[in-house]
């Protein structure tokens, strides 16, 4: 998967029950693509599940999963997968995403842990994606995480998601706040921390909206509008490395759907601005 599946100009959108029925009704032109989490569709019906399929017969959409655990010491869920690539399938999904983290460890820990940011560490979970991407044959893209604590850590956060990128051979779900929200927390560079992903690998981006608790110390809600630093990165990203698809989430605290389009078409004004920037550059 490369940003070549979408057209680099596009703004996405979370999907969520609480507006599935508006944009059903009345699709928005400003939001190009669709992504939601498999976990909670691949068994949906009723109402919703035509929605659904109404939805996904009219407009690109993307999965982006939340239980795969890449990073667990618990085996691949093998019919998951295959659950997985029967609906990606049957609603013409051309990517999944997955986060680097894992949320198992002999039983489901409802959230999405860290993994070590250790050589061993690397190299097993460079293999399961290798596997992931093995059983739905086609590459996958790999989100990095915001986390809170870095357990037996030997290497820095950018080094081990390059290290894994590359083994796996896989491409990059690029999430901009959770690159805030690390460098607050963990005190670095977040410019340098851009300035150090594999661009060619990029599919695509999130751009989300967090809670401060205090000066030095956020936490990623995606429960909350966009902060300027954020969208300032996202600028920062396409300037480095060329405009590509990016999605906004917001996962609770939801507002009118009205409210949410706002931010989607910042996202699509900010693509414009580049890429009208970029045709003067080379004329």
């Amino acid at each position: 998967m490369s940003v070549n599946n979408f057209l680099v100009q596009d703004a996405g959108l979370g999907l969520r029950r609480a507006f599935i029925g508006p944009l059903a009704e009345s699709p928005p032109a400003s939001v190009s693509f669709y992504e939601v989490a498999p976990e909670n569709w691949m068994t949906i019906g009723g109402k919703y599940g035509k929605l659904f399929r109404q939805l996904t017969e009219q407009h690109a959409f993307i999965a982006h999963g939340l239980s795969l655990s890449i990073g667990s010491p618990d085996p691949l869920d093998e019919d998951f997968l295959l659950k997985l690539k029967a609906f990606m399938k049957t609603h013409q999904m051309k990517l999944y995403s997955e986060h680097l983290s894992y949320c198992s460890d002999g039983g489901h820990l409802y959230d999405l842990m860290p993994i070590p940011f250790t050589e061993e560490a690397v190299h097993y979970t460079a293999k399961r994606i290798q596997h992931v991407q093995e059983v739905l044959e086609q590459r996958i893209a790999i989100e990095n995480v915001s986390y809170y604590a870095a357990p037996g850590q030997e290497m820095s956060e950018i080094d081990f998601l390059n290290a894994v990128i590359s083994e796996a051979d896989c491409d990059l779900l690029i999430d901009v706040n959770n690159i805030y929200v690390n460098s607050i927390n963990h005190r670095y560079d977040a410019e340098a921390y851009l300035k150090a992903i594999p661009a060619e690998r990029i599919a695509y981006a999130h751009i989300a909206g967090h809670y401060v608790e205090s000066e030095d110390f956020v936490v990623d809600t995606h429960g909350a509008e966009v902060i300027d630093p954020v969208w300032r990165l996202l600028q920062l990203a396409y300037k480095l490395y060329g405009v590509f698809p990016t999605l906004l989430e917001r996962d609770f605290n939801i507002p009118p759907l009205e409210e949410l389009l706002k931010e989607v078409d910042t996202i699509r004004t900010i693509q414009n601005q580049f890429s009208k920037e970029k045709q003067l550059q080379y004329g």
